[in-house]
């Protein structure tokens, strides 16, 4: 392992036992942390030495102590550590240093606000996800704001599918604009929800993800899940229901306008988009940007904004979500 000059830390394990876990099969694990912070981890019994700048080993030693909890708190076993899990405590890790603290790191050791769908639970991944996921417990209307890969729109599937099996809701409406097709809609092959599914893709590919096929294909023949453009969605007001809109940065004012005023009784809303991926005429406001800016302080409306850290990709995707950022800031 290459050294690194800088700041030094010390870290001293209690039980070596777990220690063959915590590194992984010939030290992956720490070779992994190395290359993702550029530090130097290097090992003495049960004493592990991190070198590099101070903001790096702070967020390696985070990093590596919430690896080693987790392994404590299921008695080392079935413990080994996989590289997924790594990458997820490293984003954590990065996650709370952006915040400015490790207080959230408690929540990677030990996982709370499981969600229970048909097919698999699903945890938070990151700090703003965890955030995310509380805000779900509890508004209305959620808007999910992030780049590609941050989980919003996953998230609030699960979330949906979860209020459904439970019976907290009666039907799931997920719906998203088709901006590209425009005039060009008429001249696709087939009916109109051939014409459309095309743009509805993501949303049913969460949704076999966390349900059955054959249960999927059921509740939208039933009715119970229904998908389908943001036109469809005018005059209509949508009770006992969990309604998702996604990619509405592509909305205008006034469909998002009409969309949120679709709301009835026991329902609730999630609304995510990426306000750097805008697909509208030149000219044209986003109807997402104006109702983040306008419902900001609005009594049951919560705005969660999802950063490049919490991307669940391959972690190249991160850094350079993480460099536009910095550069758009500047």
């Amino acid at each position: 392992m290459s050294q690194k000059k800088g700041h030094r830390i010390k870290i001293e394990f209690e039980d070596n036992d777990f220690l063959p876990y915590l590194y992984g099969h010939h030290n992956s694990n720490l070779v992994q942390i190395e290359k993702a912070l550029d530090v130097s981890l290097d090992t003495f019994g049960n004493i592990l030495q991190i070198t590099g700048t101070k903001d790096n080993a702070d967020t390696a030693k985070s990093t590596i102590e919430a690896l080693y909890q987790r392994i404590a708190n299921d008695s080392g076993a079935e413990s080994d550590i996989s590289s997924s899990m790594v990458k997820d405590a490293l984003r954590w890790a990065n996650g709370t240093r952006e915040q400015g603290g490790t207080a959230d790191m408690k929540n990677f050791t030990n996982p709370a606000g499981t969600i229970e769908t048909w097919r698999r639970s699903v945890l938070p991944k990151s700090a703003g996800q965890q955030d995310y996921l509380k805000a779900l417990a509890v508004h209305d209307v959620v808007f999910g704001v992030g780049p590609a890969g941050s989980g919003k729109t996953y998230l609030a599937v699960a979330k949906a599918v979860e209020a459904l099996k439970n019976r907290q809701v009666e039907r799931i409406v997920l719906s998203r604009p088709a901006v590209e097709a425009g005039e060009r809609l008429g001249f696709l092959p087939g009916d109109m929800k051939e014409k459309v599914d095309p743009y509805l893709r993501p949303l049913y590919d969460a949704l076999y993800d966390m349900m059955p096929p054959e249960k999927v294909e059921k509740m939208l023949a039933s009715g119970q899940i229904e998908i389908a453009p943001i036109a469809f969605m005018r005059g209509r007001t949508l009770a006992q229901s969990y309604v998702i809109i996604d990619e509405a940065q592509n909305t205008t004012p006034v469909q998002m306008k009409m969309v949120l005023t679709r709301l009835g009784d026991d329902a609730r809303m999630v609304i995510t988009g990426d306000l750097s991926q805008v697909d509208l005429p030149v000219g044209q406001k986003s109807g997402l940007a104006d109702a983040v800016e306008i419902l900001d302080n609005v009594e049951g409306v919560k705005i969660i904004r999802l950063k490049g850290s919490d991307v669940v990709r391959h972690p190249v995707v991160a850094r350079i979500l993480t460099a536009y950022e910095e550069h758009d800031e500047h």
